[in-house]
């Protein structure tokens, strides 16, 4: 009987000694929360983790800080719904269907269809409750690419990205109704879009606390429209000298309908409006360690392309392409290479990685991160192993990109060099400029008279990469 006990009383004591272990081991969900905000036509430098002197992005920095900083980031191409394309069906400009601008009237644009899987629909699959909140651009209302017919369990914002322009929005879109904005009939700017959605996103979060949720915030600012309200602008204006002020569309049948509102202090309102964005970021954060959820939920912040110039922004004067040659519409690495900071407090190691990666790496990566498969080919990888700093990180042997603006336009980086391709459009032979991207990131030198082979290896992945798609040609149809 006394072994009997001798051996219990160790037994015990062995799985007390356990039950550390135990919970150590449980501590990462098996599915956590997953936040993806998108900012729109913010460039590489325009956060201060990435050097901007001018504008004050303290959350941001906070998030690059406490996280993994992604420094070879790309966006999916130069313009928002073709780089929103390749993001939600994890296939690159080549291959994604969405790959222009292509306006329907009078509201939205030209749908994914339902048969392509998106980012929402593997989500839902893997138990995730979806949310998204802010600037859709991939299907009109009632179409197949409807952010309620792919996958989104609930949606508030805008669904037309040409509506997006404006920041007091005659209505937004609540799943599948148009709620009218009354404080914004006529000319009156008493209902600031970006402030309603943000107030949505926020309840999103209370509403699903209890479960697994994906949300995805593609915020309109700061795109082209430069305007916040008065209250806001009145502390920022006079920040900046030599201000030029931006004579834009006050009536008429394109205001509020896309038309970029005058601003007399430019400058100054793109501060106040990425500012803005900062403080939302810091609430998203507060708002889940209010709830208990911080250490439950990756935050991936980024940027859907790269600066514009439209509305009377300055790139130039804050330095908002950082290091790199191009804008919004380049591929140039100022038009794509765009900011990315993964956040997770107690899984996501915090530093720096070199992993070159892009939009379409998203969708694998959360996939894995929810243990869902995924039904179709893509083009992506998951860089899931270098955020959580395990082995086997895998690597693209290049990645692509088209434009079909412009006059057409495709890129390659393959390792350290990067291929640009301009006016295919007439000509899908045309020359092919050819950047070495570590001793000349700003791509100032083209040394593809000096590396033909190199040269040659570019233009056949070129050839290799786009599949052609009817509704948006790279090429002139013959």
């Amino acid at each position: 009987m006394k072994n009997c006990s001798t051996f219990f009383f160790a037994l015990s004591l062995l799985f007390a000694a356990c039950q550390p272990a135990v919970e150590r081991q449980d501590a990462r969900p098996e599915k956590p929360n997953i936040i993806y905000i998108i900012a729109d036509d913010l460039g590489y430098g325009d956060v201060g983790f990435n050097g901007q002197e001018k504008i004050a992005t303290p959350n941001i920095d906070k998030l690059a800080e406490k996280g993994l900083i992604f420094t070879n980031h790309y966006s999916g191409t130069t313009v928002c719904a073709p780089s929103r394309s390749a993001l939600m069906t994890g296939l690159h400009t080549g291959h994604t269907p969405i790959r222009g601008n292509y306006e329907i009237q009078p509201e939205g644009q030209y749908p994914l269809a339902d048969s392509v899987e998106t980012i929402f629909k593997v989500m839902k699959k893997a138990g995730y409750a979806t949310g998204a909140f802010g600037k859709w651009g991939l299907g009109y209302p009632g179409s197949e690419g409807d952010p309620m017919n792919q996958g989104v369990d609930v949606f508030y914002g805008y669904n037309c990205q040409r509506i997006g322009h404006n920041y007091f929005p005659y209505h937004l879109w609540s799943n599948h109704d148009s709620v009218p904005l009354p404080g914004n009939a006529g000319k009156g700017t008493e209902q600031y879009g970006p402030e309603l959605i943000h107030q949505q996103t926020l309840q999103f979060i209370e509403d699903n606390q209890e479960k697994p949720f994906f949300l995805y915030i593609p915020t309109i600012i700061p795109h082209a429209e430069l305007v916040v309200p008065e209250e806001r602008m009145a502390e920022y204006r006079g920040r900046f000298e030599e201000e030029n002020p931006y004579q834009g569309v006050d009536d008429g049948p394109t205001y509020k309908l896309g038309g970029y509102m005058s601003q007399d202090h430019p400058r100054a309102a793109f501060a106040a409006m990425v500012e803005l964005l900062d403080e939302q970021v810091g609430e998203i954060v507060a708002k889940l360690e209010e709830l208990g959820l911080a250490e439950n939920t990756i935050i991936i912040f980024t940027s859907d392309n790269g600066p514009h110039q439209e509305g009377g922004a300055d790139p130039d004067f804050f330095n908002s392409n950082g290091p790199f040659k191009g804008y919004k519409r380049d591929l140039y690495e100022g038009g794509i290479h765009v900011p990315m900071v993964a956040y997770w407090p107690g899984t996501i190691q915090p530093g720096k990685t070199d992993h070159i990666s892009a939009f379409w790496d998203v969708l694998p990566t959360f996939a894995s991160i929810a243990n869902e498969k995924i039904g179709t080919a893509i083009d992506g990888i998951s860089f899931r192993p270098t955020l959580l700093g395990e082995e086997g990180q895998q690597e693209h042997d290049y990645l692509y990109w088209e434009f079909v603006e412009q006059g057409g336009k495709q890129a390659v980086r393959k390792g350290n060099w990067k291929a640009v391709r301009l006016g295919v459009k007439e000509d899908p032979n045309a020359p092919i400029e050819l950047y070495d991207l570590v001793g000349d990131p700003a791509e100032e030198h083209n040394v593809a008279a000096e590396f033909p082979e190199v040269v040659q290896e570019m233009a056949a992945i070129m050839q290799e990469a786009h599949v052609p798609n009817a509704v948006f040609p790279l090429f002139q149809l013959q």
